[in-house]
């Protein structure tokens, strides 16, 4: 496998995203766009920008570029704003395109083949000898979902691609659209294509597990895939993983170059490299510092007192092993009773696709492992977990600001930003305790313990260790930790893809 994309100086990012763009105009294609519409109060249409790291990034991107995002419809406001430009800041703007989905189209790509059919399938959840089950109704999904769902993505792109004046990057987001590379492809002449970069956002399990799904899926998204310039993988097991796939799984002959991360199939070649994504430090720094963030701390340290404090933040979904940290946690007063009543392990989890069966079943089986435990060791004065459930970003910093320890012990993870922001706003020179199983582990696992998210004693053993670690080698894993995401942020994710593309010249 081709080593890690060595990282450009930071000093140079603006520069180089002035040099590409100077001769490029960009499209970003993702399920979902960068603003969210709604009407006020008084009855105008208005839209607030989305939140997190990944849309900060992109829609940085388009301060240097003429950029077209692409996404679905969510809302029927969406569609008042179809074709319109918005200014984000005094410095960004961007066109809009929705595209609007029967609500029977959409629901088959989404929610049956996107979610769960691939989401579950890349995070290896199916229990594969009861499911999944692909019966009628999951091809009729396929076909009139996911499939339609993709072309008219690829329709929307080609007709930008043609309207553009200059040479264009198509930067093409997740597992909602793997079709999407090969339908442009199939669209335009060799001279008309733009350079499609396709980053998978979630995990890619090896070729063995991609059995699961039926040959003529498999190729399709295989196929898809391979019509991208550059394909971005989290890890680099995951980018390895998608090379192994394509050699056992493809029809014909496929030419891979593991050391060079390059694959040729069907005259094409397509450059396939880990990058990283991360965090938006200073953003998350400025949140961490506002009042609302401040008042949801001083309640959280009113509930945990003067105890130590194991901290899990998540969303409520069953790759991220919640049951299992709680098994871990009740292992842990069992073995050293001398933390009965000096800890407190809170868990703040954000409610998740609840209309799939699956989640829904999942929950019930959280917080019956919490009633049992709290029955089992809690006293009058002791409650030993506390669950917070609720999409509150804001307590979820707050709570990352005083643990002790960072519990992040999930099956499979594509990164789990969660192991870089709580380093960056923790007070208290908190342990990161890190699955191996996390993309994040690449990274971090020098300044982790590491854990196998299937061992509940060694998870422990591991929170035991950090719980009673001294002080020195608290404060230099933390600091360790902090200085590995400030290096490699959300900046720095995309300097390394618009390096990559530059220095292996990658314009059609």
């Amino acid at each position: 496998m081709n080593k890690p994309t060595p990282m450009p100086d930071a000093m140079t990012f603006e520069a180089l995203q002035t040099a590409y763009f100077a001769e490029h105009d960009l499209i970003i294609a993702a399920n979902r766009g960068p603003v969210t519409f709604f009407t006020d109060q008084a009855g105008k249409p208005d839209f607030r920008r989305g939140e997190g790291g990944l849309v900060t990034a992109l829609t940085g991107l388009c301060r240097y570029a003429d950029a077209t995002w692409i996404a679905s419809a969510q809302a029927e406001a969406d569609a008042i704003f179809d074709h319109g430009t918005i200014t984000l800041d005094e410095n960004t703007r961007v066109r809009l395109r929705f595209l609007p989905f029967a609500r029977d189209v959409y629901d088959a790509y989404y929610n049956v083949i996107a979610n769960p059919l691939l989401w579950f399938l890349q995070h290896s959840m199916w229990d594969v000898p009861r499911a999944p089950i692909i019966d009628r109704a999951t091809w009729t999904a396929w076909e009139s979902g996911y499939v339609i769902a993709n072309q008219k993505f690829a329709q929307a792109i080609v007709r930008q691609v043609q309207a553009n004046a200059r040479p264009t990057l198509v930067m093409v987001q997740d597992y909602q659209l793997y079709l999407t590379p090969g339908f442009i492809r199939k669209a335009l002449k060799p001279r008309e294509r733009p350079t499609v970069l396709h980053f998978v956002h979630i995990p890619w399990p090896g070729p063995e597990y991609w059995g699961i799904l039926p040959p003529t899926m498999r190729t399709a998204i295989l196929e898809g895939l391979c019509a991208a310039d550059l394909l971005g993988f989290q890890t680099q097991q995951d980018a390895h993983n998608f090379m192994r796939t394509c050699k056992y799984h493809l029809p014909g002959r496929v030419g891979v170059r593991y050391n060079k991360g390059r694959l040729w199939y069907r005259n094409h070649t397509t450059h396939v490299r880990d990058f990283p994504i991360s965090i938006d430090v200073d953003a998350l720094r400025r949140k961490a510092r506002t009042r609302e963030v401040q008042r949801y701390r001083q309640e959280l340290e009113t509930l945990i007192g003067e105890r130590q404090l194991i901290l899990r933040v998540d969303r409520l979904e069953p790759s991220k092993n919640i049951v299992r940290g709680f098994l871990a946690f009740e292992e842990l007063l069992e073995v050293y009773p001398e933390h009965l009543g000096k800890i407190k392990f809170v868990a703040v989890l954000v409610p998740s696709r609840l209309g799939v069966e699956e989640y829904q079943a999942y929950l019930d089986e959280v917080m019956a492992a919490v009633g049992r435990i709290n029955a089992r060791y809690g006293t009058s004065g002791w409650e030993p977990v506390r669950v917070l459930v609720g999409q509150n970003y804001p307590r979820a910093v707050a709570a990352m600001q005083l643990y002790d320890v960072l519990l992040v012990n999930s099956i499979a993870d594509g990164m789990n930003l969660v192991a870089k922001e709580g380093p960056i706003v923790n007070r208290r020179e908190g342990v990161l305790v890190l699955s191996e199983q996390t993309g994040a582990r690449q990274q971090l696992g020098e300044g982790a313990l590491v854990i196998s998210p299937c061992d509940v004693y060694a998870t422990a053993e591991a929170l035991h260790a950090a719980l009673t670690m001294p002080r020195t080698e608290r404060r230099e894993r933390a600091q360790q930790l902090r200085h590995i995401v400030e290096e490699e942020d959300i900046a720095a994710w995309l300097h390394q893809q618009l390096h990559v593309l530059s220095t292996l010249k990658l314009t059609h």
